[in-house]
C-alpha cells in the first residue's frame, strides 16, 4: 500500500507520476480488446491492419490509453486522493513495439472548500518522446490535519466552477 500523500507535499512543477508501459505486444493489445469486447480487426490481425486498412501495424486501444492516464492520476493522487476531472486528446496513433510512458505534472494547486485541488498536465509519450495524446487532469487532495477526500466525491458550491484549461 502507498504511502498517504498530502496537498501540502505537492508542488507546482513536480512530476505527480510516471508509468511506463511496453513495449506493447500484439498480445498486450488483444488482451485489452478481449476485456473490453472491441473486436475490431485493427487491434488484433496485423495483416488487415496494415493490407486492409493501411496502417502501420496493429493499433493500440485508445480506450487503453485513456486507462493508463486515469492510472497515472489516480497512482500519483495515493489512496486518500481522488481523481476528479480528466480531458485528454489522441495526437498520435500507438501500434504494437511502441513503448509507451505516462506522465502528470503539476501547474497549478489551490485549496478550496477545505480541499486541495492538483491541476495536472497529463501525457502520453513513445519511446521517441513523441506525445501521442495530451490532456489535463485535476485531482483531489486532503490537507493535513483535515478531513478526507469524500468518497463517493460529491460536488460542492465551493469548488463547482474549477474548470480544467482550455488550452491543449
Amino acid at each position: 500500500m502507498s504511502e498517504s500523500l498530502y496537498f501540502e507535499d505537492v508542488e507546482v512543477g513536480q512530476t505527480l507520476m510516471r508509468l511506463k508501459k511496453g513495449p506493447m505486444t500484439t498480445t498486450h493489445i488483444m488482451r485489452w480488446s478481449s476485456a473490453i469486447e472491441n473486436w475490431h480487426r485493427i487491434h488484433y490481425d496485423q495483416r488487415f491492419a496494415i493490407d486492409h486498412d493501411k496502417l502501420p501495424d496493429v493499433l493500440v486501444n485508445g480506450s487503453w490509453k485513456q486507462h493508463v492516464l486515469a492510472q497515472v492520476m489516480k497512482d500519483g493522487l495515493g489512496p486518500e486522493g481522488w481523481l476528479w476531472k480528466i480531458k485528454f486528446r489522441y495526437d498520435k496513433m500507438n501500434v504494437a513495439g511502441d513503448t509507451i510512458f505516462a506522465e502528470a505534472k503539476v501547474v497549478e494547486k489551490q485549496v478550496l472548500g477545505g480541499l486541495g485541488f492538483v491541476t495536472c498536465r497529463i501525457a502520453l509519450t513513445d519511446q521517441n518522446d513523441t506525445i501521442n495524446t495530451s490532456g489535463w487532469a485535476i485531482g483531489v487532495l486532503p490537507l493535513r490535519g483535515g478531513r478526507a477526500v469524500p468518497y463517493p466525491f460529491v460536488v460542492d458550491p465551493a469548488y463547482a466552477d474549477l474548470n480544467l484549461p482550455n488550452e491543449r
